[in-house]
């Protein structure tokens, strides 16, 4: 008992406790607390349809509220009291400051909230463009002859430059091999586009 009784003066006494944190209820003298102790904080307006969180949040500020589709797909429409509330800024919880703005992102009835403000309610279906072919047939001007004896130049795969074989896979391309050409062989080895 006499244990117990010694721990509760010490505690009482405040000696070699922590002091008090600034803005911690009854910390200073008088009980006093700091401005942002007692500043209020911007209320949760998420789930509300968009009426009551605007009526609500004109109490609070002098700036109009500011309304917006959640979801970047879906345009906000002209009437739009009945939507909810899925973002909001400020967040829930910040210092209220009369001169803010508040905007909160709507989602229309019957929908669900995006994961993140912005987001698209249809996800885009357009597919990937597809990777050039190299084209099947020579050039018109001649310029896929050559080779030995005429060997090598007609093949039917066409390349406009060493990139575009590189590209595609087909280099280093041997003659009498499809779309080899002589221009892209720079010293006439017989290997097209193997520099």
């Amino acid at each position: 008992m006499a244990a117990v009784l010694g721990a509760v003066v010490a505690l009482g006494s405040g000696c070699g406790g922590p002091a008090p944190k600034a803005g911690a209820v009854g910390a200073g003298s008088g009980g006093a607390s700091s401005p942002s102790a007692s500043a209020a904080a911007m209320p949760s307006f998420v789930g509300q349809k968009f009426a009551d969180a605007e009526a609500a949040a004109k109490k609070l500020v002098g700036e109009p509220v500011e309304a917006r589709s959640a979801y970047s797909d879906v345009p906000l429409a002209a009437y739009h009291e009945g939507w909810a509330v899925c973002f909001q800024t400020p967040a829930a919880g910040a210092p209220l400051d009369p001169a803010s703005t508040v905007e909160l992102s709507l989602a229309a009835p019957g929908q669900a909230c995006p994961d993140k403000a912005g987001g698209a309610l249809s996800p885009s279906k357009t597919p990937a463009p597809p990777k050039p072919k190299p084209k099947t047939s020579p050039p018109t001007d001649g310029g896929s002859t050559g080779g030995v004896g005429g060997v090598g130049g007609s093949s039917s795969a066409y390349y406009k430059s060493c990139a575009d074989a590189k590209a595609a896979g087909a280099a280093p391309m041997r003659r009498g091999q499809p779309g080899y050409r002589e221009a892209l062989d720079r010293d006439k080895d017989g290997i097209a586009c193997d520099k």
